[in-house]
């Protein structure tokens, strides 16, 4: 389903750093400690967490405890704020790519699926 509430897209962009190398059922699992412990994913909170809410977080067992993840996480919601500055909010920047409409590719052949773009590689 198409998502256009930024408050859920920026979760969906913490949920997806935190599960880098892990199983989603991992984090998903932990899903709702993490928006208790990340302010329900209030971007403006987030971006301005000092190094006490970081070591908060590193001590925290609800939540994958990786200081690069924890730092990603502050550092994606000051990126997240200056998309929404520039182009009014996240989601007219992420779905400005599709121009506004979902990629569907429903093959029903394998015949259908285009061929990969040709490497630029000397």
């Amino acid at each position: 389903m198409p998502v256009h509430d930024d408050r859920l897209l920026f979760e969906f962009l913490i949920l997806e750093g935190a599960q880098a190398g892990l199983s989603w059922i991992t984090i998903l699992r932990k899903r709702e400690h993490y928006r208790r412990v990340f302010d329900d994913f209030d971007a403006q909170r987030i971006a301005n967490y000092d190094a006490d809410k970081v070591a908060s977080l590193l001590a925290d067992p609800g939540i994958v405890r990786n200081r690069l993840k924890v730092a990603a996480a502050i550092a994606n919601a000051r990126a997240f704020l200056e998309v929404r500055r520039e182009f009014g909010s996240f989601d007219a920047f992420i779905w400005g790519f599709v121009r506004g409409r979902p990629i569907q590719n429903r093959w029903s052949s394998l015949s259908e699926i285009p061929p990969p773009a040709p490497s630029r590689r000397p």
